[in-house]
């Protein structure tokens, strides 16, 4: 058997308060509920993976990743780690959708094939780190002054780009941009993200014109993600550039959402489109078809959001990040990984593999299961 096979798999249940609750038009979150995966190999290479599922995005909670990782496991144990096309397809086999948990697994098995190649992720997928890396930083959905409050101190500590949750009635939602605005100035850049909270086109793009005048880069998801074909007539009737976050899942809805030019951005994040095999098929397709690109994530830590970072090098299309929810932990159980430095610049490691682990001490006391 070769020295890069598969000797042993862990799932751990990843669990950590935020600071305070992170509130969208989906619901409120407060606390982090992810997946680790640990991939160990023959000849001693551990791959790390994780994912943050979503039940409103994904369908997926932490209770189903955990097992389902355990229908994973067994049939990855004893095959070739550098097999990656053979073990992304088997889990594909073995299971439909479940793209949370399958992207931890992808992103365990890319960290053992880059260490192997003695190279960082994003130089195993042919990207280098030539361009400087940014994060935005997220405005929850709350009333209009703690809104203000949280943007100005945003502002204050230096992120390039401000990112505001809305999804409310077009009244509350004016009212929570224009209190910003007046908080940050006209100028700082200010995106807006609905998370499908407008629901329909024409209650989208009233509230889209009614914004008009407030200088927004771009608008997240408008509108419910199955209504994917209103999208192209919102984003014809918006002054705000659209970009499709929900209703971008894979390479296929990237397609559809071309073929309809129904946007002029995607959001692509691992853990929608099962990691990063099929999110660089996305990234792919937009580049083709002329559009700007982003990476975000959910909530996970920053062993999910350095895996991120290595993507959004891998594709010049790629200007936009969303890499903050690790900011919002109590506690971060990380060893490694990417680093923010001012002005929300976003280091990420130039060592073979992810360059990320997860503390043991924090392993040890973790739910967990070995294979």
């Amino acid at each position: 058997m070769p020295g890069t096979t598969l000797e042993s798999i862990s799932i751990y249940k990843l669990l950590v308060p935020l600071r305070e609750p992170f509130v969208i038009s989906l619901g409120p979150l407060t606390a982090v509920q992810n997946i680790v995966v640990v991939l160990r190999t023959a000849d001693g290479h551990t791959g790390y993976g994780e994912c943050s599922p979503f039940l409103t995005i994904n369908g997926e909670s932490i209770d189903t990743c955990f097992v389902v990782a355990q229908y994973f496991a067994p049939a990855l144990k004893g095959r070739d780690a550098l097999d990656l096309a053979g073990c992304l397809a088997e889990l594909d086999r073995i299971i439909y959708g479940n793209t949370s948990i399958k992207s931890a697994f992808d992103g365990a098995l890319h960290d053992i094939a880059a260490q192997h190649a003695g190279l960082p992720i994003y130089e195993f997928l042919g990207g280098n780190n030539r361009k400087v890396l940014t994060t935005d930083m997220t405005v929850s959905l709350g009333p209009p002054a703690k809104m203000r409050a949280d943007a100005v101190r945003f502002q204050h500590e230096g992120f390039p780009a401000i990112k505001v949750k809305l999804g409310d009635t077009l009244a509350a939602d004016v009212a929570r941009i224009r209190a910003i605005r007046d908080g940050i100035g006209p100028t700082h850049p200010l995106r807006i993200d609905a998370n499908q909270g407008w629901k329909t086109a024409d209650a989208a793009i009233a509230v889209l014109r009614a914004l008009a005048e407030f200088n927004i880069e771009h608008c997240e998801e408008p509108i419910l993600r199955h209504h994917f074909m209103e999208l192209s007539r919102v984003s014809a009737a918006s002054p705000i550039p659209i970009m499709a976050d929900e209703s971008c899942g894979d390479e296929h809805d990237a397609a559809r959402l071309i073929a309809l030019n129904a946007c002029q951005l995607f959001n692509i994040k691992l853990g929608k489109s099962s990691g990063f095999h099929r999110a660089r098929k996305i990234a792919g397709f937009g580049q083709a078809a002329g559009l700007t690109l982003q990476v975000g994530g959910f909530l996970e830590s920053r062993l999910g959001m350095t895996a991120a970072a290595h993507l959004a090098l891998t594709n010049d299309a790629i200007r936009h990040c969303d890499f903050d929810t690790p900011l919002l932990f109590t506690e971060d159980p990380v060893v490694g990984g990417i680093r923010y430095r001012p002005g929300g610049v976003v280091e990420v490691p130039t060592g073979p593999g992810l360059g990320a682990t997860i503390d043991e001490a924090y392993l040890r006391r973790a739910e967990q299961v070995h294979f």
